[in-house]
Formats: structure tokens, C-alpha cells, sequence
């Protein structure tokens, strides 16, 4: 196997604010860019029964203005200055970035210090129900009316039992929003959106003496909230136990099959070989299940298969293949299924080991390339784990992965372990 040389640990620079604000910097002078990521440590899965989907409403209320932002100014301004910027949301976490010409940096960083200090003052009953109705037609568009669109709530559903944190979807329940009062969506903000639950990190071409004076200059007068609740209970109260199994009839193009099983957290030794197993098996067009299921037997459209991994209670693997015209759906399945097996089975050999962590070096290397995901993965490891350098040593973790370990890893795709949801045209037969 080829021997690579270990990738130079990236200088990370901590600070913290007296009001509990944690900053990471990242000096990289290679354009004259920055980017500027922040996480706040809540997501779908802080939400309370009845109140789904506050954490992905406030992704778009923290665009409607603040005391000195007019409603959708804030992308305005990042686009006028040749910047992009955007916000999402998840089931640990909602984070707001932005990358910028390095010289209007100090502009993003007080919008984002603004709408964490002020947005209370601008959120209204109008600004509520307009983005009450812009959530609604998001549903309808990515879920509802998309084909195959519900399948990650479905897969969710059957993963997870119902009453864990990770069981409802982050698009949240529609009855729930429209249940919302103004007092509610006002109160979600004030418990979490504080300083002292916040991760900021800014990477690019920057000064760090300056962006720090900076970072206090802004932030540094927003009091902490000494009263964050405590993250619910995320661990099961049992394994899967057993293949579950689901077909829904819907408007699709053509029968789909989806795949889940249950994986370790995050922060699991285990991980990396998790993620190496989903490269051999469908790492692109050299890997186990394109070959044989799309190049080979031409039985699928397309085949995919990842992990998304999540803080506590169990990360989720997922996959995917869609029929090819006129193939019976079972030979999919079953093809599928097979290459699952096998690797549990017999392992992987050599030469899928050493492709298998190319691409992981070469994935691992584009995030260090780029400012944005750089940012992005410093806020998560230090968010989730209380570890920004984890960074330094994904790479490392993933190249020290061996055989062993992927077929130990590969024992996840057993049947006690599988969910299998069917996608089938409704209409036909």
C-alpha cells in the first residue's frame, strides 16, 4: 500500500468571550477571501412535542431583520459585496455562514452580532406568518411534491422510535407552526440564541489581532443566557432488533429502493471505517455496488449509500438505488443486499483499501482547500464535540482504518439492522 505523507496540521487559534463566545481562526493566505461560520448549538432535536420546527423557522426569521438590518438586507449586503452567503439547519445544530472579499469581513461579523443581540426587536406577528407560509411551500416543494422527497422523514421515522429527539424531521410538523404564538417562537429564540451557546469561526486571508478586537468589539456587550437547558436524552432504549420494512405508493418516475441502519455517534472509534466501508461499497463508479448493480447487471439507475453522523443516541447510514426500467425490483434489492454482505463477509481486498482512502484524502483535502467547509467542520468538531482539532486528524484516523475494522463495520448492514423502504409508481401495478 502506498505511504502518504501525513497533511499539515492546521494552525487553529482559540479565544473566548468573557460572555462565553467561542472563536476559532484559521489564517490562509492563499485568495484574498473569508469565511465567516456560525453555530449554535440547537437543532430539531431541542424541540418539545407540540413545537416542531422552531430551529429550521428561525434559519429564515434571522433573515428578516434586526434593529439595524431591514428585512433581507442581510443577503443583500453579502451579495452586493461579491459574497454568498446562506443557512441551514439540522438535527444538532443551525448554522449561518458567509464567505466575503477578507477586507468586509468586520461587515458580516456585525450583521451576525446584530441579529443575535436585536432580532427580537423585528420580529412581529407579520414577519411570523410570513415565514410561517414560506416553510409550508419549502414542505410542499422538497418534500411533498418532490419525488422521493419524504424518504429521509420516513427513514427517520423507522429509525428512531417515536419520542426520541431524532424521531420528527426538521422541516417540523405544520399542524405545530400553526399552532406557534408569537410568545413561543420569541421564547425558543431567547433560550438558545446566546452568546454562551454559540461557535464562531472565521478562515481566509485574514488579520487575527483584528478580527478578534473585532469579534469583541461586536459580540462582546451580548449577555450570556446562564440558563441553557441541558440537550435532551439522545441514547435508545434499544437496538433496531430487526429488518423493518415499509413500501409507499406515490408519484414517482420509477420504484426506488431506500436502505438505513443504525451506526455509532460521531465521536465513535468507529467512524472512520464506517466511512471507508461506504467508499468501497459506493465511492463513485469503481465501487462494489456501481459496478455490479449499474455498469455490470444494469439493474439500477444509480446506487448510493453514506453516513450521516450525528452527536449522541446513533448515527444513520443511508443508501439508495433506483430501478432501471423493465428490471424486477427484487433483483435490486437482492443485488444490493448481497455486496452488503460480502463485505461483512469477506473483507475488503488491498487495492480497495488503497482507493477507498484515496478518495478520502482527496474529499479531506478539498475541505482544507476551501475557507467555507473549513469553517464548517472547525464549527461542528467544536460544537458537537468540544474538539475543533479534530480536523488535524480525520485524515490520519482515516488512513490508519484497516481491513479488519471496515469488516467490523461492515457487521452494521446485517439484517437485524436494516430498514428497507420502497418508493413504487402508483400508477402501476
Amino acid at each position: 500500500m502506498t505511504t502518504r505523507a501525513a497533511a499539515q496540521p492546521l494552525a487553529i487559534r482559540e479565544h473566548r468571550l468573557a460572555n462565553g463566545l467561542r472563536l476559532y481562526l484559521i489564517v490562509d493566505r492563499t485568495a484574498p477571501v473569508a469565511a465567516v461560520n456560525i453555530w449554535y448549538h440547537v437543532g430539531s432535536k431541542d424541540e418539545r412535542p407540540g413545537r416542531t420546527g422552531f430551529a429550521h423557522l428561525f434559519e429564515h426569521l434571522m433573515f428578516q431583520g434586526s434593529e439595524n438590518v431591514s428585512k433581507a438586507e442581510h443577503l443583500t449586503l453579502v451579495e452586493s459585496i461579491g459574497g454568498e452567503g446562506n443557512a441551514t439547519t439540522w438535527l444538532d445544530r443551525t448554522n449561518y455562514f458567509a464567505t466575503v472579499p477578507a477586507e468586509w469581513v468586520e461587515l458580516i461579523l456585525w450583521m451576525e452580532a446584530d441579529r443575535l443581540a436585536t432580532l427580537l426587536t423585528a420580529l412581529d406577528q407579520e414577519n411570523l406568518d410570513n415565514q410561517r407560509d414560506v416553510v409550508k411551500n419549502e414542505k410542499r416543494s422538497s418534500y411533498d411534491n418532490q419525488p422521493y422527497g419524504s424518504a429521509y422523514i420516513e427513514l427517520f421515522a423507522l429509525a428512531y422510535p417515536k419520542g426520541h429527539p431524532y424521531h420528527h424531521p426538521t422541516i417540523g410538523s405544520m399542524e405545530d407552526l400553526d399552532a406557534a404564538s408569537l410568545a413561543d417562537v420569541r421564547s425558543f429564540f431567547e433560550t438558545w440564541y446566546a452568546p454562551n451557546n454559540a461557535v464562531l469561526t472565521v478562515v481566509g486571508d485574514i488579520d487575527e489581532s483584528e478580527i478578534v478586537a473585532a469579534v469583541e468589539r461586536h459580540f462582546g456587550a451580548i449577555p450570556a443566557n446562564p440558563s441553557i437547558p441541558a440537550h435532551p436524552d439522545l441514547s435508545l432504549a434499544a437496538p433496531l432488533g430487526g429488518e423493518i420494512r415499509k413500501t409507499i405508493r406515490d408519484r414517482v418516475p420509477e420504484a426506488r429502493v431506500h436502505f438505513a441502519f443504525r451506526a455509532p455517534v460521531l465521536s465513535a472509534p468507529l467512524v472512520p471505517a464506517v466511512e471507508i466501508a461506504t467508499q468501497i461499497l459506493a465511492g463513485g463508479k469503481g465501487s462494489r455496488l456501481y459496478r455490479r448493480l449499474v455498469r455490470d447487471e444494469q439493474v439500477a439507475q444509480d446506487v448510493s449509500l453514506s453516513l450521516l453522523p450525528f452527536a449522541g443516541g446513533a448515527s444513520i447510514i443511508v443508501g439508495a438505488a433506483t430501478v432501471r426500467p423493465g428490471v424486477e425490483n427484487d433483483a435490486v434489492e437482492r443485488a444490493f443486499v448481497e455486496e452488503l454482505e460480502r463485505l461483512a463477509a469477506e473483507g475488503p481486498t488491498p487495492s480497495e483499501m488503497e482507493r477507498a482512502k484515496a478518495l478520502t484524502e482527496s474529499e479531506e483535502l478539498l475541505v482544507r482547500s476551501d475557507p467555507e467547509e473549513l469553517a464548517d467542520a472547525v464549527g461542528m468538531y467544536a460544537t458537537l464535540l468540544g474538539d475543533p482539532g479534530r480536523i488535524n486528524r480525520d485524515l490520519d484516523l482515516a488512513l490508519a482504518v484497516t481491513a479488519e475494522q471496515v469488516q467490523i463495520a461492515a457487521r452494521l448492514f446485517a439484517r437485524e439492522n436494516r430498514i428497507v423502504l420502497w418508493y413504487l409508481p402508483e400508477d402501476r401495478p
